[in-house]
């Protein structure tokens, strides 16, 4: 009987964290381009389903200005967010593009960063996870 117990407390544990068990940032991550020749564009996702648009919004505006981004142009209603960041010393801003959005009761973040041709950025995937998954915090 006691055995019984600990197997179904076992089973319960495992259920109850397979949300924690979902895909993260990272899954979600890619990149399409050819680093120095074409344009990069970095992008990923992530659904919070426990995190209302609004408050996800908030929490990745928040995230945006602090790694620094300027040019910073929110879109509350639209659930927008565009910025620049100049990381080569080139003078050419990169663009980021993070849209919040209804999924179920929660929230789904999507950032996509845009690099020009001829330039670097090096870290992205975790720059951008961290972003998104500020909104988790």
């Amino acid at each position: 009987m006691m055995l019984t117990r600990i197997g179904f407390a076992f089973a319960l544990a495992v259920l109850s964290a397979s949300p924690a068990l979902a895909d993260g940032c990272a899954d979600h991550y890619e990149s399409s381009g050819v680093p120095l020749v074409t344009g990069i564009t970095y992008k990923t996702w992530m659904i919070f389903p426990s995190v209302n648009p609004n408050a996800a919004f908030d929490k990745v505006s928040r995230a945006v200005l602090a790694e620094g981004f300027v040019d910073v142009n929110v879109e509350k209603k639209l659930g927008t967010l565009t910025a620049q960041q100049e990381t080569s010393g080139s003078g050419r801003p990169q663009t980021l593009r993070v849209v919040v959005r209804k999924s179920g009761k929660g929230s789904r973040v999507d950032a996509v960063f845009i690099v020009q041709a001829g330039q670097v950025a090096p870290g992205v995937s975790k720059n951008l996870c961290r972003i998104v998954n500020a909104v988790g915090e």
